[in-house]
Parts: C-alpha cells; structure tokens; sequence
C-alpha cells in the first residue's frame, strides 16, 4: 500500500478522475469537446498514464467516450436518457435514503450535519455554489449507506441526471429551491427516520423529472 493509501489521499489517477468528472459533470467541460490527456497532465502537475486511467474510468462513466485515431471527447447530453434515470433514481434514492438513515455513522453525521449548515447558509448563492453543494450533498448521502455498490451506481446516476439540469440551467427557475429540498430529507436521515427519508427523496426524484420535463 502507498504512502498515499495509507494516509486516506488519492491517487494521482483519483484525483485527475475526481477534477475531470466534476467538470464534465457540471459542463465545465462542454458535451462534444476534445480532451487532451496531455494538456490535462500538465495542469494537473501529474503525468499522463494516472490521466489515461482516470479517462478510463469516466468512460465506463459514461461521460466520455474515446474513437480510435480521433482521441477522447466529452460525452454528449442525452435528454432521452432522462426517463430511464428516472425509472432507476426512484428505486434506489429512496433506499439509499432509508439505509443512510438507518446506518450512518459518526463521520457521517458530521458531514451531513456540516453541509446542513451550510445549505442553511446559502440562500441566494451563487449557481456553481448551488450545484457544487447539491453534488456533495447527494455524495454524502451515498455514502452513509454504508453499502459502496450502492453508492458507486447511485453517484453515476446522479452525475449523469446532474448534466442534464446544467444543460438547463438558464431556464430552470428556482435553483435554490432545488437545492434546499435536501434540507428536510438530510434532517429526517439525522433523526433517523428512514421511512420519512426515503419519502422525500422519492419526491425529490420525482420533482427534478417534472422540471426538466416542462422544458421539452
């Protein structure tokens, strides 16, 4: 095991995949552009081999795809995907809801009990402010599940029904009101009541589809 391991840091190919993703999550990175891995390396001050896996992985992702001789690029935004993240997000948000309410452990009460207060805090903030919290929030969620399987196919989906609200950003209204909807739902997963939990992010689901929706 590395120094890093040990010590709870990511990798060089983690940290390249964590920066990458959260920026073709978030659009950063626009659907349909070139990624150079090499470019990337350099301004991540890391070599190109921990890049190449990290693009590995958002493949599998699903947020990038590479062609043969072409290279790799962003992967596009499918709208008719929504359906289909919805079907799967309705069965499985409200489960993690439930099993974070049921098995979240100490750190994980301090970590959502932060980023409680920080929801708290940031009525009115601004849109990567919003998006950036609504990412954590949802992550720290999967993770007091205390199940990785469950997590790690949940943090896909959101990431790609996340892509689908930044492609729509200028025309949803009520941003942080979205966002806020957390509120209420990381409260119940504190309080340890998993029935309640699982209710509102099934409503939550729910809420997300329904917009988008509207804009079609």
């Amino acid at each position: 095991m590395s120094v890093a391991m040990a010590e709870g840091r990511p990798s060089l190919a983690e940290r390249a995949y964590q920066v990458l993703c959260d920026r073709l999550v978030t659009l950063k990175i626009a659907p349909g552009s070139p990624i150079n891995d090499e470019q990337v390396a350099a301004e991540l001050g890391v070599g190109r081999t921990p890049v190449r896996e990290a693009l590995k992985r958002l493949e599998v992702d699903r947020l990038v795809v590479a062609f043969p001789r072409r290279g790799t690029f962003a992967s596009e935004v499918q709208i008719t995907d929504l359906g289909h993240l919805t079907e799967v997000r309705l069965r499985l948000e409200p489960l993690a809801a439930d099993c974070a309410a049921r098995r979240a452990g100490a750190r994980d009460r301090a970590v959502l009990t932060e980023l409680l207060a920080e929801l708290d805090a940031i009525a009115g903030g601004e849109v990567d402010q919003l998006i950036d919290l609504d990412l954590r929030l949802h992550r720290a969620l999967y993770a007091a599940t205390a199940n990785p399987f469950l997590s790690d196919t949940l943090v896909r989906y959101d990431n790609l029904a996340t892509r689908i609200w930044c492609l729509f950003l200028d025309r949803l209204p009520g941003l942080a009101g979205h966002v806020d909807e957390h509120g209420p739902l990381v409260r119940a997963v504190l309080a340890g009541d998993g029935e309640r939990a699982a209710g509102l992010a099934e409503e939550h689901v729910r809420r997300f589809e329904a917009a988008i929706r509207s804009l079609l």
